[in-house]
């Protein structure tokens, strides 16, 4: 299948991209109906938004620590993990931080933005981003 100089070797591309964008979507909606039905507080939600950004900062290193490092944060396991902890323990804080991460990934997924691979900062999982091309596979 070729990928196009858009789409890094191992992106997903056309209908699948859809999907999976599509998926994030619902995550974002599903997880910020769930953290508001359960009284989660509305500053709360917009200060801790984008704190999964700040993964970012991996990238001052290289570009392999900073995939590891963006995709850790970015990842629904971290969520689910997260999310299993706060339900078995009790603890609503942690439970509600589980559903703004997981509402940040599906929104960052919904806009385009994937896991990224070591090769650059713009070969995602759902394509490149940016004004670069991609033209070589990316490295896991």
């Amino acid at each position: 299948m070729d990928q196009g100089k858009s789409s890094p070797i191992g992106a997903a591309t056309g209908g699948v991209r859809s999907v999976l964008r599509l998926e994030a979507l619902a995550v974002l909606a599903g997880a910020t109906a769930a953290y508001f039905a359960s009284g989660g507080n509305p500053w709360l939600f917009v200060l801790l938004f984008f704190v999964p950004d700040l993964s970012f900062a991996g990238y001052a290193l290289n570009a392999r620590a900073g995939a590891a490092v963006y995709n850790t944060a970015h990842s629904y396991v971290l969520a689910a993990v997260l999310g299993a902890l706060g339900w078995a323990l009790g603890a609503e804080l942690i439970w509600q931080f589980a559903l703004i991460l997981a509402a940040h990934i599906g929104f960052d997924r919904a806009l385009g933005y994937g896991l990224k691979y070591a090769s650059a900062f713009n070969h995602t999982h759902l394509g490149a981003i940016g004004k670069a091309k991609a033209s070589t596979a990316p490295e896991a």
